[in-house]
């Protein structure tokens, strides 16, 4: 309400007025006449370090309200700089709660008490298993892509996938490869998980099945040597011990028997998560059979 002491407008200044209100008033009347953004897509939080990256992938920007704590770590994170694009949250339900979110999504092992907590304060929150197979990676695809309301996206990914495992296995052709992926202090994965999906999308057996484990677990360095296989997978190329997990790796007894033309390298930001990078696994690992088999 205007006071009643205001003093009376110049010409000049009351045409101007009236293009401020007009334009305020079409301004108005485009906005009440287009439908809500929140509407028709959903505005997601994901407290998640795999979420992130299906979110990311296949969301509009605009339709993200925060990532984890773990999107922007280089170490970990799919594309750390990607990820710096978008709000960074703590991974506790407080700043979700703030932000008012349409869905919450997570991983089915993201802190219960948080994912607890969302619910009970009414929000959506849709949780993802961990992927141990492609197919498991496809179907999450799908899944977020419906949630962003972009399946068509969600296609265009398991698309790229399907050409890279195509790719991997003419790479490996005629070539039966036992590999066994080892990691710090000796973990090597076993049977049952990701990287043997990985490794058999290109027709190559993980030897870690050899040793009875289901998922994986830690064998010893004559354990490693006595199984033989033809490489060993890992993440880095590094020839420094910056402790004693990585000095595993770099014990003389196996760089005799595997030095850098018998070992396999794929960073771990592109296997962490069963999502769009693993695209990128497999077009490396390719790369990888080329350069250790000449």
């Amino acid at each position: 309400m205007f006071h009643a002491r205001v003093m009376p407008f110049s010409s000049a200044k009351r045409e101007g007025v009236r293009d401020v209100l007009m334009a305020a008033a079409l301004l108005g009347s485009v906005c009440a006449s287009a439908p809500a953004y929140s509407a028709e897509q959903p505005r997601i939080a994901s407290i998640n370090l795999c979420t992130d990256q299906l979110l990311a992938t296949l969301a509009d920007p605009e339709q993200i309200l925060g990532l984890s704590p773990y999107a922007r770590d280089p170490a970990r994170s799919w594309d750390a700089t990607k990820a710096a694009q978008f709000p960074h949250l703590s991974g506790e339900a407080e700043d979700v709660l703030v932000l008012k979110p349409d869905i919450v999504v997570a991983g089915r092992y993201t802190k219960r008490a948080t994912r607890e907590l969302l619910k009970d304060k009414g929000l959506r929150v849709v949780e993802f298993d961990p992927a141990r197979s492609f197919e498991d990676v496809k179907k999450q695809l799908r899944q977020m892509g419906a949630l962003v309301k972009h399946p068509d996206r969600a296609d265009a990914e398991i698309a790229k996938l399907d050409a890279a495992m195509a790719h991997a296995r003419e790479t490996a052709r005629r070539k039966p490869f036992r590999v066994l992926a080892v990691s710090r202090r000796g973990w090597v994965s076993g049977g049952d998980n990701l990287t043997t999906s990985l490794l058999s999308a290109a027709g190559l057996t993980n030897a870690g099945g050899e040793l009875g484990l289901k998922a994986g677990g830690y064998a010893s360095l004559e354990a490693i040597v006595s199984l033989k296989p033809d490489f060993l997978l890992v993440t880095d190329s590094n020839d420094y011990a910056e402790d004693e997990g990585r000095a595993f790796l770099l014990h003389p007894a196996l760089e005799k028997f595997y030095p850098a033309s018998k070992r396999i390298v794929i960073p771990e930001k592109l296997t962490v998560c069963g999502g769009p990078t693993l695209a990128q696994a497999l077009d490396r690992l390719a790369t990888e059979l080329q350069r250790v088999d000449h």
